[in-house]
């Protein structure tokens, strides 16, 4: 994607199974499990820069000490901070006295992030401000360990004003709107709940208040809790919580939309954001790791005992994010780096029509470097095509095959080079619009002489086209200086047509350069009709319960092609100055799921949204757009 887009966050859980002392004499160290969490963090910076946060819970620690440590930071560099600020402390002892450090119950009982349960949180803040006080994890306190709760998570919900109202019904005032707070709050409320219900059950039966607490501790149903909990959200959410007594979860939304795996030996649970990153950080195959099933949680008591349990019906199809698999993910996970390369290769008869097959006045390269993997398989697809004509071309001259013939037949294959290169991170100090345009188009700078003047096309792949802002102030400027006779931008995600509420940074559709595209359509066709129909029809259901929503939006796009609404981004996206003709080319939805078959959830290409708040949030993005609301639908 040449342009910034924030996104979901990353989550790293680490419970350690076995004592602390297994762990010093297996890998000479007292902060396995610290490292260990550094690791997951740092290999998932890619999903969160704009803050970092870490929870740790100590089992079997005395009355009046501390037990639950939180550390938080929202640094420039806030996983180097986060741990720098650990780390510093850890080497106050050891300067003090080396040998402490090998003393695992001294450690546990002095040094803090020194016990069984880690939860670690990358956060992009994608609405609100990026204060500390934003930074997971989230802590509602209690002096019962029981009903202490941490939360992180990477989430979104779509209702979180009904939820408050519900919460404000069931007699709380929580101090916040935010989706955070609702949820932390609403998990509250069915924590303090089944600590009651526990408590008056255990008291009839003649326990101490002691006996009560530790009874309370093992019996807690963690998915009775969730399942109360969650009842009304609407959203997409990974949520991971620790128990104040030691108890723990992490919870998958019913329709699978964000990613959670996880990983258990007799040593660790491990559950991350990112599949590859505990193969790295603990040296095991892909075979070993497993999804969380949507609708499901991974519940790890404190006796150790791990299972999944269910908390809401997941639906009948899994809409998995499909922007997952085409760029947010790190492209090291197995199945995600065949998927972009399918996405690619899938691309390669589109790209031959658009060029007249002409692969000898034709270079190929990508921009940026998260396209290379389906740039890679766009390549595959194009040499597979040559051989099938190296392998027509030889069959025909028969015995009158001669080595120049071969060397002019073997000659006809696909022209790759490496076009741009990220030269620098510009600062934008100009205000005036013209003049900071012309600034970021030299982030970028091209090999010159890889494209001959008025000869040849150039294709670039990107991986996906939300605004086309950088297209046109920065890429195909730059592209343009090579003096190509046409430019064609390759997207190897389809056309981006409607908001996304599930985590991703984009919620406004007057931003999508194809909904900018469809509204200059049926101005040039006469036909706005159209936008005033479907208007008026938003306007009717905006106080309609999210069930009954229907997303109207996507009327405004029936009149034309695919192929009509690439043409007019062309145009839009094509600078004045402009020599080369620009066309677009967009990965179609049937490919998409051709290519990324488990993974269902186009709603920001088809407007077919997993849950009934997206359809509340299209509805409520559209009418901002109409009457002039440059503000969040949700």
């Amino acid at each position: 994607m040449s342009e910034q887009i924030k996104h979901e966050c990353g989550i790293a859980f680490i419970r350690l199974l076995k004592p602390a002392e297994y762990y010093h004499s297996k890998y000479g160290t007292s902060l396995y499990g610290l490292n260990k969490l550094y690791l997951l963090m740092e290999k998932q910076h890619n999903r969160g820069q704009d803050g970092a946060g870490l929870a740790n819970i100590k089992f079997g620690i005395k009355p009046g000490n501390e037990y639950i440590h939180i550390a938080r930071s929202n640094n420039e560099s806030p996983i180097k901070d986060l741990f720098g600020q650990i780390y510093s402390k850890i080497k106050k002892i050891e300067e003090k006295n080396p040998d402490l450090l090998n003393d695992v119950n001294w450690m546990k009982e002095n040094a803090d992030f020194s016990g069984e349960l880690f939860l670690g949180h990358l956060r992009y803040g994608t609405f609100g401000k990026n204060s500390i006080e934003n930074i997971h994890p989230f802590v509602r306190e209690n002096n019962w360990m029981s009903r202490n709760l941490v939360i992180a998570g990477n989430f979104n919900l779509t209702n979180v004003d009904e939820l408050f109202n519900k919460l404000v019904r069931l007699g709380q005032h929580p101090l916040q709107t935010n989706d955070t707070v609702t949820i932390l709050e609403k998990i509250g409320k069915f924590l303090d709940d089944e600590n009651e219900e526990l408590f008056r059950k255990y008291k009839a039966e003649g326990k101490s208040n002691r006996e009560i607490s530790d009874l309370i501790a093992k019996n807690l149903n963690i998915q009775k809790i969730l399942h109360r909990a969650s009842k009304y959200w609407d959203g997409g959410y990974v949520i991971a919580g620790l128990l104040g007594h030691g108890d723990a979860f992490i919870m998958r939304d019913p329709c699978g939309i964000r990613p959670a795996f996880y990983y258990q030996d007799d040593e660790v649970v491990v559950v991350t954001s990112e599949r590859p990153v505990i193969q790295t950080a603990f040296n095991v195959p892909f075979e070993s790791i497993k999804p969380i099933t949507p609708g499901h949680a991974l519940v790890v008591k404190k006796d150790g005992k791990v299972e999944e349990v269910l908390f809401k019906q997941p639906s009948t199809e899994r809409k998995s994010c499909s922007f997952e698999r085409i760029y947010f993910s790190r492209g090291t996970d197995a199945k995600i780096y065949q998927e972009r390369k399918q996405l690619g290769r899938l691309l390669t008869n589109s790209i031959l029509k658009t060029i007249d097959y002409d692969l000898g006045n034709t270079v190929f390269s990508y921009i940026p470097n998260t396209a290379s993997v389906a740039f890679r398989g766009l390549v595959e697809g194009l040499n597979d095509f040559c051989r099938g004509i190296h392998k027509e071309k030889i069959l025909e001259l028969g015995a009158n095959v001669t080595p120049e013939k071969l060397d002019q037949i073997l000659s006809i294959r696909p022209r790759i080079e490496t076009i741009a290169v990220k030269d620098v991170k510009l600062r934008t100090f100009i205000t005036q619009d013209k003049q900071r345009d012309d600034l970021v188009a030299h982030v970028y700078d091209v090999t010159y002489g890889t494209v001959r003047r008025g000869i040849d096309n150039l294709v670039v792949m990107d991986d996906s086209i939300v605004r086309g802002t950088t297209l046109k102030q920065s890429i195909i400027r730059m592209l343009d200086r090579l003096g190509p006779k046409k430019i064609i931008i390759v997207s190897s995600a389809p056309q981006i047509r409607y908001p996304d509420c599930y985590g991703i940074d984009m919620a406004k559709l007057g931003d999508f350069i194809a909904f900018k595209a469809v509204i200059e359509l049926l101005k040039d066709t006469k036909q706005t009709h159209i936008i005033n129909e479907v208007y008026k029809k938003s306007k009717t259901q905006e106080n309609f319960p999210k069930e009954e929503i229907v997303n109207y939006v996507r009327e405004i796009y029936k009149p034309f092609t695919i192929e009509q609404i690439s043409q007019k981004i062309s145009e839009l996206i094509t600078p004045e100055e402009a020599q080369a003709k620009v066309q677009i080319v967009y990965q179609t939805i049937e490919d998409l799921h051709d290519a990324c078959p488990e993974d269902k959830g186009d709603w920001y290409f088809t407007g077919k949204y997993p849950t009934p708040g997206g359809n509340k949030v299209v509805n409520k993005s559209f009418i901002n757009y109409i009457e002039g609301k440059n503000e969040r639908a949700y």
